[in-house]
């Protein structure tokens, strides 16, 4: 979109001190006959900047420069020395120990007790738009998909009585090539196979490169639903800590030279929860601590076209040339969850993956796989992705905005480079009781204990940002998420308060 375009050279004027802070920008009409556009193109472009922070409308003397975006202090990164652990699956039970009633899922009496747990609350129906990493059905294009569907299966005719290709059809899989192509990374459709998510994908790609009892390296903190899978796989993980360029990869080579971990497994851009992207020559370091030890990493790519930015960072695995990273990805965070499509590109175990899908798997439903090839070839899906990540950009910088207002002094939150979720730091957080307080009222979330298997994030918690907030007081325009968001503050300083 023309209007995303100039605003993107305005908010590069901008951070390079060409545009300094409290200047005055050119006046609509001027700014409409600088660039040859419309007036409708820069009021678009004007009012995209002053939702980013870019700028400010002041009443009757135009739009002025603020600087540089909102810069939060971030959650601080823990050091510490990586060792191997045990992880637990969730354990259902109250915190206030003894209280039957409560209806938090945390066995407090447990010495065990699984830190990373995704909990369970007594009231199942509990699906708020805080808790889960995903978007809004607004944001998703469903009369588009609906069509693209409609095609779909007007195409495969008698086609849907067969099982489906165990691989993934092929059209898919060349659509998928294609469209990886527009970004330069190049992958081969014969080696691609087509999973049920991203998820399932990570899942296979573990059961061929590590046996029950073996060492898994993780980013820490680290998306519970990954050590989740990882203790029901009766693996053991080895914690990496979080650095600015992505993970310490010495004490990862320190782990690998020892035979200590049998595989890897990170999110190289925007990690989920902190919001971080590995650095290109990060990636390129991990490839080649993969092929120098030869040990499998496992790269879990769910979140890399949903950068806040025009590009789309390569993977670690545009650098591997031996194979040894194995690429997972999938449409549940681009496109919605309930397709449950994925894929991966195994490498040199492209055999191996092959052959256990093919006797664990009964391949991916058929339909889903040429209705979505179908809405990514025609190009829906790039005018889709374009969308989008405006959107989770706004509403990112939305949170980040409501946050720093309302949350108690001196906490910190994220600044992610991708992804709709935000890590949140706060003094003297007592994350357990937020959690039962926060259950109580049937507001979902998630605290720092279920990211480690370690106590390393007892003050911090995470919220998902793929639904839209009402910055306003316009108390008849706001939704669920608003009085959810409210409420959760409140909850914040309640359980802040009571460890001062």
């Amino acid at each position: 979109m023309r209007y995303i375009d100039l605003a993107e050279m305005c908010i590069a004027d901008i951070s390079s001190g060409k545009l300094v802070k409290n200047s005055r920008m050119p006046s609509l009409r001027n700014f409409r006959q600088q660039h040859s556009i419309s007036m409708t193109t820069a009021l678009n472009c004007y009012q995209y900047l002053e939702s980013l922070g870019w700028i400010l409308a002041r009443p009757q003397s135009g739009y002025f420069v603020c600087g540089q975006r909102m810069a939060n202090e971030k959650p601080e990164l823990v050091a510490f020395k990586s060792i191997m652990t045990d992880p637990k699956l969730p354990v259902v039970k109250s915190y206030y120990q003894g209280d039957s009633s409560s209806a938090c899922a945390v066995d407090s009496s447990n010495t065990s007790f699984a830190n990373h747990s995704v909990y369970q609350p007594a009231n199942k129906d509990i699906v708020g738009p805080l808790g889960v990493a995903r978007i809004s059905t607004d944001f998703i294009p469903l009369d588009k998909l609906q069509n693209s569907f409609r095609r779909a299966l007007k195409r495969q005719g008698s086609n849907i009585s067969f099982y489906p290709d165990i691989q993934g059809e092929k059209i898919l899989r060349d659509t998928l090539s294609s469209h990886f192509k527009s970004y330069d990374f190049h992958i081969p459709s014969d080696e691609l196979l087509i999973t049920n998510g991203c998820m399932d994908a990570i899942q296979t790609a573990i059961e061929i490169c590590t046996d029950i009892g073996d060492a898994v390296a993780i980013s820490s903190p680290c998306f519970n639903g990954i050590l989740d899978m990882l203790a029901a796989l009766g693996r053991k993980v080895v914690e990496i800590p979080s650095t600015e360029q992505g993970i310490d990869l010495v004490q990862l080579e320190q782990h690998m030279k020892s035979n200590q971990i049998k595989a890897g497994l990170f999110c190289t851009s925007h990690m989920n929860p902190q919001g971080i992207s590995m650095t290109a020559l990060q990636k390129q370091h991990l490839v080649n601590l993969a092929q120098t030890n030869k040990i499998p990493i496992i790269e879990d790519d769910v979140y890399i076209e949903l950068a806040h930015g025009k590009v789309m960072p390569l993977p670690a695995k545009h650098w591997d040339k031996h194979g040894y990273i194995l690429w997972c990805g999938s449409v549940s965070k681009t496109i919605a969850a309930g397709y449950r499509l994925g894929w991966c590109w195994p490498g040199r175990f492209t055999e191996q993956y092959l052959q256990k899908r093919k006797y664990c798997n009964q391949g991916v439903s058929s339909p889903v796989q040429l209705g979505l090839a179908d809405f990514i070839s025609n190009g829906d899906y790039a005018k889709h992705l374009k969308k989008l990540r405006v959107a989770i950009q706004q509403h990112t910088l939305s949170y980040q905005r409501y946050l720093t207002k309302y949350l108690p002094a001196a906490s910190k939150i994220s600044d992610p480079s991708g992804g709709f979720v935000l890590w949140i730091q706060v003094p003297n957080l007592n994350g357990r009781k937020l959690l039962q307080q926060a259950t109580e009222y049937n507001i979902d979330i998630r605290i720092g204990e279920q990211f480690s298997t370690r106590d390393l994030y007892q003050d911090y918690f995470r919220v998902n940002t793929g639904f839209m907030i009402t910055e306003g007081n316009d108390k008849d325009t706001r939704e669920e998420v608003d009085s959810q968001i409210d409420k959760l503050m409140k909850l914040v300083k309640m359980a802040s308060s009571d460890r001062i």
